[in-house]
């Protein structure tokens, strides 16, 4: 049977995969649409920051951002400043962590949905008169969303997911940091085979779960783009 600090891990872990998904699908559309339409010359260079923690060891991400989040440096020192607490070793270092973290898994997404709308939706939106954001959410933010329904639960998923950073940046502490992926990792340490079963077959269940409905969404997508 799963133990209260295993039930607490789950809610830890969905608080903190809820929370980041919500701010990234407030931040990632305008990104991503900036990065489809624009033509300035460091393009690359902020793509390739985006999509940095694809290719980057979770713990050398973690590393870094411990070091940011340190009172010795500036972020850290400016947040303590403000909230008189530590940013590292606290869920706040984790959710400011996984949203760095997990930002290519929806910005990617969005961003190739816009470079493939067809542009003459923009021409007509702008012979109604729409200005630059009335264009993007009452025409292109409609067209793409099953797009964005995927992006979110990708972010989601892979915040689920999470482990070296989460371990970096937030230690092991019940109730606070302790997400799924690292009590799971306590309970093999600890040789609770059965406990590390049943953690293991949650995540398991939920990640094939969603991955089904993601799959769901693009067959749906597929067929209206067949019959349009």
């Amino acid at each position: 049977m799963l133990s209260e600090l295993d039930y607490s891990a789950i809610f830890l872990t969905f608080k903190l995969a809820s929370l980041t998904t919500f701010i990234l699908l407030i931040i990632s559309p305008p990104l991503a649409w900036w990065l489809a339409r624009s033509r300035v010359v460091f393009r690359p260079l902020i793509e390739a920051l985006v999509a940095l923690p694809l290719v980057l060891p979770p713990t050398v991400l973690g590393f870094y951002l411990l070091l940011s989040f340190s009172p010795d440096n500036f972020i850290g020192r400016l947040w303590f400043s403000v909230t008189g607490g530590s940013l590292a070793f606290s869920f706040s270092g984790l959710l400011i962590s996984s949203v760095i973290y997990s930002l290519p898994f929806v910005v990617q997404p969005l961003q190739s949905a816009f470079v493939n709308l067809d542009k003459n939706y923009l021409e007509v939106a702008s012979t109604l008169g729409f200005n630059s954001i009335e264009a993007f959410y009452r025409v292109v933010f409609p067209m793409i969303m099953p797009s964005y329904i995927i992006a979110g639960a990708l972010g989601f998923a892979h915040t689920v997911g999470e482990f070296g950073v989460v371990l970096m940046i937030g230690g092991n502490i019940p109730g606070e940091t302790q997400v799924v992926s690292i009590a799971l990792f306590d309970h093999v340490e600890t040789l609770q085979y059965q406990q590390a079963h049943l953690l293991s077959f949650c995540l398991l269940a939920f990640s094939m779960t969603l991955l089904v409905f993601i799959y769901g969404v693009l067959q749906k997508r597929q067929q209206r783009v067949i019959h349009a």
